[in-house]
């Protein structure tokens, strides 16, 4: 069972630890929540488009990736859009599993792909003035190890 979701509402990691923890012969829940970051730049918020209906269907083709790969009961990915102010999540992705092992390497092929192939566009804003954000060349190295 997958959990996707593409909107502007606050993530509530409790109730979605919650849910990823409800199946009894999961042993592991590995969860991951990524913020918006404010380094050098001093980033105040990014802004973030994405095609509604495309989205959700690339997120879940990921999803479906990682099962034929690992052995996983639930997959959670949860991505917000429009202003999102530094220090707030961003991102959520959480698997569980009856082993750990295909909970960890699940949640991190996840990410590795959704931060290169999801088709969401990004604006920061900062102190000096706003830019279109590029996909980062670690972002496209961390691809090589899943194929």
């Amino acid at each position: 069972m997958d959990l996707i979701k593409v909107n502007n509402e606050p993530i509530d990691v409790n109730q979605l630890n919650d849910w990823l923890s409800q199946l009894p012969q999961d042993g592991a829940i590995v969860t991951f929540t990524g913020k918006v970051r404010s380094l050098e730049k001093q980033t105040i918020s990014l802004f973030l488009e994405h095609y509604a209906g495309m989205t959700e269907r690339v997120l879940a083709n990921i999803a479906a990736q990682a099962r034929e790969r690992w052995q996983l009961s639930r997959i959670a990915i949860i991505h917000r859009v429009d202003e999102i102010n530094a220090n707030e999540q961003i991102v959520f992705v959480g698997a569980s599993s009856a082993h750990r092992s295909d909970a960890f390497a699940a949640t991190e092929f996840i990410m590795d792909i959704l931060k290169s192939e999801a088709p969401f566009w990004k604006k920061e804003r900062t102190s000096q003035g706003e830019n279109w954000v590029q996909t980062k060349k670690t972002d496209k190295e961390a691809l090589k190890k899943w194929y």
